[in-house]
């Protein structure tokens, strides 16, 4: 532990599993307080269980990202529980895939919401404790903390792919929005970047036989990739690969610490050197 992140507080959505429960880790054995937020209790409650017995400080806030509600409450639970906030990391979402001819209005609308309205709400809920917390800082110490917008989006984004004109839509939306957000907030010292992976190995990215499935908020969709078309991304990969968890986390880990304080307004893919 370095303490890059000491006296920071921090929600990640998403943070039950896969690469946002080590976000939350590597964010607390940085020094975060973290909201570890996710749609099942369980996921949620263990990663704080197992950053408390690390000595870190984490909070769970459950919910799906796009109740209404949920942005509101999650920047309140941050804000009440530690006193402030500094880093919001948008990592919620699934996959719900179809060639675009066979893809149903649910599909599209489902797919764009969780990853694409649900961080504009989130982003908007922040707000005070962002830009008026900035001024209020500006006015008493001629300077204000900074803090980050942390988006993810994917390759899908940067370059689409077959049957997820969905995700890939919603992602290229992300990169528009973080941009846009690395203008407007400038001014009270918010970074606004977002990173693109490629082909992570989590649970999403699985198998599709094992029958893994997530929670939508009003029904169950199997999620995961055919054995045949992930030995095939995998031949794509230049580092021959798929990434792991922790190394997509030290990306969003880079963009929340103070090594980024001048980087703003950036899409950094993390895919083994696949570029789309």
């Amino acid at each position: 532990m370095t303490g890059m992140l000491k006296n920071k507080v921090a929600i990640i959505t998403g943070s039950g599993r896969g690469i946002g429960r080590e976000t939350a880790i590597m964010f607390a054995n940085e020094g975060a307080k973290v909201v570890v937020s996710d749609i099942d209790p369980e996921p949620a409650r263990k990663t704080v269980e197992d950053i408390r017995q690390s000595g870190g400080d984490a909070v769970s806030y459950t919910g799906d990202v796009m109740a209404s509600g949920f942005a509101s409450g999650i920047v309140e639970k941050a804000v009440e529980t530690f006193g402030g906030l500094h880093i919001l990391v948008n990592n919620a979402g699934f996959t719900w895939d179809n060639l675009i001819h066979k893809m149903t209005e649910e599909q599209w609308d489902k797919i764009l919401d969780i990853h694409l309205k649900a961080p504009f709400r989130i982003i908007q809920a922040a707000k005070p404790y962002f830009c008026d917390a900035a001024k209020e800082e500006i006015s008493k110490n001629g300077s204000a903390l900074a803090r980050k917008i942390i988006n993810i989006s994917s390759v899908a984004g940067t370059g689409g792919n077959l049957g997820q004109a969905n995700y890939s839509s919603a992602k290229a939306g992300v990169t528009g929005l973080t941009k846009t957000m690395s203008k407007e907030w400038a001014r009270y010292n918010v970074q606004s970047n977002c990173v693109a992976y490629g082909f992570i190995d989590t649970r999403l990215t699985q198998d599709k036989e094992q029958g893994i499935c997530v929670d939508t908020g009003s029904r169950k969709v199997a999620v995961g990739i055919p054995a045949k078309n992930r030995d095939l991304f995998t031949k794509m990969i230049p580092m021959g690969r798929p990434g792991t968890v922790r190394e997509a986390a030290g990306v969003i880990l880079f963009f929340a610490s103070p090594l980024s304080d001048y980087v703003s307004g950036q899409v950094l893919i993390c895919g083994g050197g696949f570029v789309m």
